[in-house]
């Protein structure tokens, strides 16, 4: 029979580190220390194949593996010479959980299991300390009560507090034995009151609670959300480490503490942790007692010392990476507890790695692969400093990484307006197109609505911004000027911090620590990362200051440069606005004409606008590539909100007001009624707005070429790429692209100059996918907008689908949300059609990603597999899609 439960102690192990799928990785730890002969206590491993058994048989133990435990407690009792449960030499045990991916803090943990009201005394008696017995006896209820029998906490926290104010100390090891014994018997009424039953006296049944309980908590709240944050799968699972108690309580002798080989703030060579003299584990992490630093025990214990750096010192050298380990000191002899791959920053992970590849620990490839990608946004952005001292006072959707902290605004004008004497942090239930002008102002953006690609998050990640979305229990009035989160009510002007990486909100100026982008061990890195790939990286980049910031970070070129943010600046609105107001149809043929004409009037306006926006990305970019696209959105996002215009125009009626201003409200509205969509993603956008209004196509089109020529005969090399959106039929581009075609040669003999030049268009709708071949056959290029083919391929708004893709998410319906990590099923298999098939229709057709997951590093390897020839996403995100590109490459050659 398959065998799920693994003995190790006396210098040998059932187990290997390498089976850490199935011991997880803090039983692999004990696995590989034991065998190398450290000073481990021994125990056994339960693996995780039983934690899934355990839920797939409605939470019931299966009968065999409970057979393999007690051997395996057999054989520990055996090697020790103790018994579980005497009353004359017990034995005592920790269970403690262990996946195969760290989880720190998120799971549970039983010590001192064992104790009863027996055993208490037979401790007492044979290591001659009543007060060290009662101590455990103390700990182990409160533990067991909280972890398997689900009592608060602040059940047991109330009774230990009382105490020690009755005594009138502070410390918990200035508690007597007397008080000690109190204190358990009051525990073990709160258990009794509480769950109407006893704490169990019998040791086998307390271990198959705690074994169970430990199960239990891989589907606990906090683990659950862990793992979402961290996509760490669902179904891995967990194992159970039962191991020997060692007893850092045992005096002034013993001790206990947590280390790290290397500072994992820093990456910093030096021997880093803390310690605490007659403690137990959980003091040093519970923050019970302040700990001290490792470098004390030196002073306390020279010999200890010495041991735990030189065997931690080789267990970095044998697994290669820096470690993170505990241990206890039992009457001066050390004993080790863990060792783990440690968690780091992503400064000190790209250190380690430079660093180690430096020592001959670690190859290029390794240091390359051992990085995660979204660790290097931590050199991109500024971050929150020390938040200790502020109030977490919600959390939302960590939607752009970094430190946001200003004044409260809830206006994109009022954003502009305080923006000039202080930081301010705009707060809206959603951002719009609108709201640009406010959002380039602010530091930093919180909405109660949208998900990690709406509006305000697509838009802030490419302006480099902190944001955090979806914070549900925010709650504005922006009439009265307040805004309620959770219970504290706040107003505008106060300041709030917020941690884009975490979604945390804070009330107050938390300190704000600048980013490193001149750091020497993120620029070695990175040439290393350079040489390993093959995927292209591009930005998504509309203004020349994003441009430069994206060179900065290494991309090769603009995959994306939506020209329709272009158009919202106060400067330029009222002249689009004039333009849209001519959008008109008529059966008068004068009428269309007089139209058009109008048309043709505003279009002249914005020409030299565009013009010197397109120079600026040429100029910024220097001859790498320069996708722009022609507008794409509704008409109607450039004017006033239908019904606020309504509103207005009825207010104005009702108090009489000027009669001209009232007549051009109501043309306003005409227009806006004749634009109104009932679904707009789905209506006139895109290429049938170029289609229906050729000279807006005729436009932009001449204000690319004009630029791109006066680039020229400055010396600048420009290769533009003009991108035709939402073209679902050939004949839709085949229209664009001659009208296209033409400008440019017009501009070309003009200016007597020849520039090379591409068309192509953004696939984003699954009839463009379907029908690659033949588009292919007018498209020099393709680009994915995978943003819009999700939306179409689900029939979901991005900006609407918050409520549902969580609820989906918690019930299990999908793993992830597919407008972040691209479904490969569906959305993944029609970039795979229109990928093969468009190379088929044009054999040199290039192809590329330019929607949100061109920056995911799950979807950059899928892209990498299918051969595309880059990826483009926000500035920011450049450093990350290279690396990940990097590691899919290494990882295909694997």
């Amino acid at each position: 029979m398959k065998k799920h439960v693994f003995f190790f102690g006396n210098g040998k192990s059932e187990g290997r580190p390498e089976m850490r799928s199935l011991l997880g990785g803090k039983g692999a730890g004990l696995a590989g220390m034991t065998n190398a002969k450290l000073p481990v206590p021994p125990g056994f491993t339960i693996a995780t194949t039983a934690c899934k058994l355990f839920f797939d048989n409605g939470f019931n133990f299966p009968q065999n593996i409970k057979n393999e435990s007690v051997r395996a407690l057999n054989k520990l009792q055996k090697l020790l010479g103790q018994k579980f449960g005497s009353i004359t030499n017990p034995l005592f045990l920790s269970v403690r959980s262990g996946g195969l991916v760290s989880m720190p803090g998120m799971m549970d943990t039983i010590l001192n299991l064992g104790m009863n009201d027996k055993t208490v005394e037979a401790l007492a008696r044979k290591s001659n300390n009543s007060k060290f017995a009662y101590d455990c006896y103390r700990r182990f209820i409160q533990m067991f009560g909280n972890v398997v029998m689900k009592v608060p906490k602040e059940s047991f926290d109330g009774i230990l507090d009382k105490q020690k104010k009755r005594r009138g100390i502070t410390a918990d090891s200035e508690l007597g034995v007397e008080d000690l014994k109190k204190i358990v018997g009051q525990y073990k009424q709160v258990i009794l009151k509480e769950k109407r039953q006893s704490l169990p006296q019998d040791p086998i049944k307390q271990l198959d609670m705690a074994r169970d309980a430990v199960f239990y908590s891989w589907y606990n709240p906090r683990a659950k959300v862990y793992r979402r944050l961290n996509k760490i799968p669902e179904n891995l699972g967990t194992a159970v480490n039962v191991q020997v108690m060692v007893f850092g309580n045992m005096g002034s002798d013993s001790g206990t503490g947590v280390g790290f080989t290397r500072n994992p703030s820093t990456g910093d060579k030096e021997f880093y942790g803390e310690f605490l003299m007659n403690a137990q584990g959980e003091d040093v992490v519970a923050g019970v007692r302040t700990p001290l630093p490792i470098a004390g025990l030196k002073k306390k214990m020279p010999k200890v010392y010495a041991q735990l750096k030189s065997i931690t010192s080789n267990l970095e050298r044998h697994y290669k990476d820096m470690q993170d380990f505990e241990f206890t000191i039992q009457n001066k002899i050390l004993y080790m507890l863990q060792t783990r791959v440690a968690k780091r920053t992503g400064i000190a992970a790209v250190k380690l790695a430079v660093d180690m590849v430096k020592e001959g620990l670690i190859t290029k490839e390794e240091a390359v692969s051992r990085v995660e990608p979204s660790q290097l946004d931590q050199f991109l952005h500024p971050v929150l400093g020390e938040t200790k001292q502020f109030k977490v006072v919600a959390k939302g959707l960590p939607a752009s990484p970094g430190a946001g902290v200003g004044r409260i605004v809830l206006t994109a004008d009022e954003a502009v307006r305080q923006s000039k004497n202080n930081p301010v942090i705009l707060v809206r239930a959603e951002t719009t197109p609108d709201d640009i002008h406010g959002m380039e102002s602010a530091t930093g953006i919180l909405t109660s609505r949208g998900g990690m690609t709406s509006h305000a998050a697509v838009v802030t990640r490419g302006m480099g911004k902190c944001c955090v979305v979806g914070c549900s229990n925010l709650e504005i009035n922006t009439k009265s000027k307040v805004l309620k989160i959770g219970s504290c009510n706040l107003k505008e002007g106060d300041w709030v911090s917020l941690d884009g990486s975490s979604g945390r909100v804070f009330v107050g100026k938390v300190p704000v620590n600048s980013a490193d982008l001149l750091n020497k061990e993120l620029s070695k890195f990175m040439k290393w990362v350079d040489s390993f790939r093959k995927l292209k990286i591009r930005a998504n980049a509309d203004i020349p200051r994003d441009a430069k910031i994206a060179r900065q970070f290494g991309a090769e070129g603009i995959g994306l440069c939506r020209t329709e943010h272009m158009f919202f600046s106060a400067d330029r609105l009222p002249y689009m606005q004039e333009m849209i107001m001519s959008c008109k149809e008529s059966t008068d043929a004068k009428k269309m004409a007089y139209y058009k004409k109008a048309r043709l009037r505003s279009l002249s306006k914005l020409l030299p606008m565009q013009r010197k926006d397109f120079m600026g990305l040429f100029k910024a970019m220097r001859g790498l590539p320069v996708t722009i696209r022609l507008l794409d959105p509704p008409l109607h996002e450039f004017l006033p909100k239908r019904e606020e215009l309504m509103v207005e125009i009825a207010s104005l009626e009702v108090k009489k007001g000027n009669i001209k201003k009232i007549i051009s409200k109501k043309k306003l509205l005409e227009v806006i009624n004749g634009l109104h969509e009932l679904n707009p993603m789905l209506g006139m956008r895109g290429c049938r707005l170029g289609n229906i209004y050729p000279e807006i196509t005729e436009m932009q089109a001449r204000a690319i070429f004009e630029a791109a020529c006066q680039c020229k005969k400055q010396g600048i090399r420009v290769f533009p790429e003009v991108m035709v959106p939402l073209a679902g039929d050939v004949r839709e581009l085949k229209i664009q692209k001659e009208i296209i075609d033409r400008v440019a040669q017009d501009i070309f003999s003009q200016k007597k100059l020849n520039i090379k030049y591409l068309v192509g268009t953004m696939v984003e709708l699954p009839a463009a996918a379907l029908s690659a071949s033949e588009i292919a056959k007018e498209a020099d290029f393709f680009s994915f907008g995978t943003n819009d083919l999700t939306q179409t391929t689900f029939g979901l708004s991005r900006d609407d689908c918050g409520k549902i893709i969580n609820a989906y998410l918690q019930n299990k319906v999908w793993q992830s949300d597919p407008f972040q990590v691209l479904d490969k099923k569906r959305v993944g298999r029609l970039v795979e059609i229109g990928t093969k098939e468009g190379r088929l229709g044009r054999s040199n057709l290039k192809v590329g990603i330019c929607g949100e997951h061109g920056g995911d590093p799950a979807s950059i390897e899928f892209f990498s597999k299918l051969g595309l020839n880059y990826v483009s996403c926000s500035a920011y995100r450049v450093p990350i899609a290279r690396l990940a590109s990097a590691q899919a490459e290494l990882r295909r050659k694997q």
